[in-house]
């Protein structure tokens, strides 16, 4: 009995809280690029992926979020892509035509965003190729305050299950490329810096990015805990 009415005592403390919270949120408003669709991919044979999205997903965010990426510099890896330049990511051109993609070379490639000061991030929108139907493998999204992530490194999205980026054993599922992309939790996390992973893909072994947007509030205060 006693256990009941703790129960609901909780209840009526905490239900209006957590509701409170969500009535303070928003939907993130993205824009998604129409779907473009060119030769036959490979078959995907991969075990725990998700399917292609069928509609644009909804995320909740704080009213003051804004996107912050888009004109930032971007460095990689890879610091001579194949083809295109590392600014498309930032370019708020996600058509995924020919002449909007950067392609990095074989491997484990990444690319990094700043952001200019310290932000808290709530959500990452990445599109690596949507013109035709890929996984992308060791697909690692992390947020830092130090340029060269040794330290303070938060991750938000790993889908690398086997560890074999020894940047740890991932528990995200792997997905299906489409124009909505994926959007990624960011968690609240605080950071300068946006990283992104991937080792080729299902089609070929090279690394494609249409464009990647990274959504929060900056705050030159957020890295001191202000």
């Amino acid at each position: 009995m006693n256990a009941t009415r703790d129960l609901r005592i909780w209840a009526s403390l905490v239900v209006p809280v957590l509701a409170g919270a969500a009535a303070n949120r928003i939907p993130l408003p993205v824009s998604y690029p129409i779907p473009v669709f060119d030769g036959t991919p490979k078959p995907i044979t991969l075990s725990n992926v998700d399917p292609a999205l069928a509609r644009a997903p909804e995320f909740l965010v704080p009213p003051q979020t804004v996107l912050l990426s888009r004109g930032k510099p971007v460095s990689s890896s890879d610091p001579l892509p194949v083809f295109g330049e590392l600014p498309f990511l930032t370019d708020g051109d996600k058509t995924g035509i020919d002449g909007t993609v950067v392609e990095l070379g074989p491997g484990l490639q990444w690319v990094q965003i700043d952001l200019g000061a310290p932000s808290t991030i709530h959500a990452i929108a990445v599109w690596h190729f949507h013109s035709q139907r890929r996984v992308y493998h060791d697909v690692i999204v992390q947020i830092s305050s130090d340029a060269v992530f040794a330290r303070g490194v938060t991750t938000v999205f790993n889908s690398d299950q086997d560890g074999s980026s020894k940047l740890g054993r991932g528990r995200d599922r792997s997905y299906i490329e489409s124009n909505f992309g994926r959007l990624i939790d960011g968690q609240g996390a605080t950071g300068r810096y946006v990283r992104l992973y991937s080792n080729g893909n299902t089609s070929d072994e090279l690394n494609h990015y249409c464009e990647v947007e990274v959504f929060g509030v900056s705050s030159p205060r957020a890295a001191r805990g202000g």
